[in-house]
């Protein structure tokens, strides 16, 4: 049975669930919580750089970043299934991205929506070097994508599942498993 990743991604880590089979006849194979940065903030930390300096630090943490995500990715994957993980969805945020770094280090609400987008590229980076197909999808959106195409009963089979792995099963692992199933 193949295995489809569902992750829903923070500052420096991401919450992880391995899904096998349909949503009518679900089994939650893993959930983890992936080490994606050693700097789990980076873009606060840039501010502090001036422009020049940040552009190296970010582009230094960024290596480092996809890095660590890679190993760690590629680690859970052949712990949980190898070849049989396939695919993989990211939950993405809804916030525009500013136009230029000094935009960005210039607005603190700017500074987290870049933070979100880094790390959210890296998983993406280190999904696609494990092989994986990756689908985004924005989670604002993911009830109504959830509710189209899984159908109406996905909250059922979701708080059943929660009560078969136990937990942690909060809204990153529920999140996550949709995004899975979706992939």
């Amino acid at each position: 049975m193949n295995i489809a990743l569902g992750f829903r991604v923070h500052s420096g880590w991401a919450a992880m669930v391995a899904v096998a089979g349909a949503i009518d006849r679900a089994v939650i194979v893993d959930r983890r919580r992936l080490e994606i940065g050693e700097i789990a903030q980076p873009y606060h930390r840039a501010q502090e750089l001036g422009i020049e300096r940040a552009r190296v630090f970010l582009d230094e943490c960024r290596a480092a970043s996809s890095a660590l995500a890679c190993e760690a990715l590629a680690g859970a994957i052949k712990k949980i299934g190898g070849d049989r993980v396939q695919r993989c969805a990211v939950l993405m945020g809804s916030g525009k991205a500013s136009s230029s770094l000094e935009a960005t280090l210039a607005s603190h609400a700017a500074i987290h929506t870049a933070e979100g987008e880094f790390f959210r590229a890296i998983v993406i980076h280190a999904a696609e070097s494990c092989g994986l197909k990756v689908r985004c999808i924005k989670e604002k959106e993911l009830s109504e994508i959830a509710r189209r195409e899984l159908g109406g009963d996905y909250l059922r089979v979701l708080d059943e599942a929660g009560k078969i792995v136990g937990p942690p099963w909060r809204q990153d692992q529920k999140f996550a498993a949709l995004a899975a199933w979706l992939a």
